[in-house]
C-alpha cells in the first residue's frame, strides 16, 4: 500500500527576474514501513519537494496524497498524520525538554495528561529519560537532535520525513540515530522519508533511494541496484552511482531509468 503518492508535484516561484522552477514535475510513489532515502544535489528540489509533502509550500502543480489525505484538499489530515524534523530544527534554548514536548502534544490536541505520558514515552525510548527537566541550550548536539525527532514523532505519525537529521554529529551520535531510524520502521512500522549528503548514509538505511536532480526523478532503484546500474557494480560505492546519475562523474554504464 502506498503511503506516499504524487503525480507531477511541482513547484514554481515568482522572482523579480522571472519565474524559477524549483520542482519540474515529482513522479513517486512510496510503499508503507519503507526507509526512503530522497538524495540530489544542492538546488535539485529535495527541500522544497519535503516542504510541500508537509503542506509548509503549497504546490503549483500536480497532486499527492500522505497516509490517505489530499495535500491541496486536506492539508489538516495530512498534519495529523505525518511528522516533519527539518534540517535546523525547531527548539527553544531556555525551554525544558519536557515543557517542549508537551506544547508540542497539545498543538496535536493530546490532552495534558496524555501529552505528558507521551513525553516520556518517547524520552525513555529516545534515549535521553534523564534530560527531561533540563533546558534544549544544554543538550548535546546528539540529544538536541533526538529531541527534534521526539517533536515530529509526539502525534505517533505513520510517516516522518527527516531532513539532512545527522547534519552535524559526530560519528557515535549518527550511528546512534541510525539505529533509531531502523527502530521506527521495525517496531513501529514507521515510513520515513530522509533526505542526506551523507550517501554512506543513505546506503546504510535505506531500503529505496530515489535520485533527483533539476526538479525531477533521475533515477531510483534499491542501493544496490544503482551502483551496479550506474556505476558498473553492486560492490561500488553509491558515491560512484550518485555522481554518473547526477552527471557529476563518469558515464553512466546503462542510462537506462531503473526501478527496484
Amino acid at each position: 500500500m502506498a503511503i506516499i503518492s504524487t503525480a507531477g508535484l511541482s513547484r514554481t516561484f515568482r522572482t523579480k527576474n522571472g519565474p524559477v522552477e524549483a520542482v519540474r514535475g515529482i513522479d513517486l510513489t512510496v510503499p508503507s514501513g519503507e526507509i526512503l532515502g530522497f538524495l540530489g544535489p544542492n538546488g535539485a528540489g529535495k527541500t522544497t519537494t519535503l516542504r510541500m509533502l508537509t503542506t509548509l509550500l503549497p504546490p503549483t502543480g500536480g497532486a499527492a496524497t500522505v497516509a490517505g489525505c489530499d495535500l491541496v484538499r486536506d492539508p489538516a489530515g495530512v498534519r495529523r498524520k505525518a511528522g516533519y524534523v527539518a534540517q535546523s530544527g525547531g527548539l527553544d534554548p531556555q525551554v525544558g525538554v519536557r515543557e517542549e514536548l508537551i506544547t508540542q502534544g497539545r498543538l496535536y490536541r493530546l490532552s495534558k495528561e496524555v501529552a505528558a505520558a507521551r513525553a516520556e514515552e518517547l524520552a525513555d525510548e529516545l534515549g535521553f529519560g534523564g534530560l527531561l527537566d533540563r533546558r534544549s541550550a544544554a543538550l548535546s548536539g546528539g540529544q538536541r537532535r533526538r529531541l527534534d525527532i521526539a517533536m515530529g514523532l509526539v502525534h505517533r505519525p505513520a510517516v516522518l520525513f527527516l531532513d539532512e537529521p545527522t547534519t552535524g554529529l559526530d560519528p557515535g551520535s549518527r550511528h546512534d540515530l541510525w539505529d533509531l531510524v531502523r527502530r521506527l520502521r521495525d517496531d513501529h512500522g514507521t515510513t520515513v522519508v530522509l533526505t542526506t549528503h551523507y550517501l554512506d548514509e543513505a546506503d546504510a538505511l535505506a531500503d529505496r533511494i530515489v535520485v533527483v536532480d533539476h526538479g525531477v526523478v533521475a533515477a531510483e532503484g534499491t542501493p544496490s541496484a544503482l551502483k551496479e546500474r550506474y556505476a558498473g557494480s553492486p560492490e561500488a560505492t553509491l558515491q560512484d552511482a550518485f555522481l554518473a546519475i547526477t552527471g557529476r562523474g563518469p558515464a553512466p554504464v546503462d542510462a537506462t531509468p531503473v526501478a527496484v
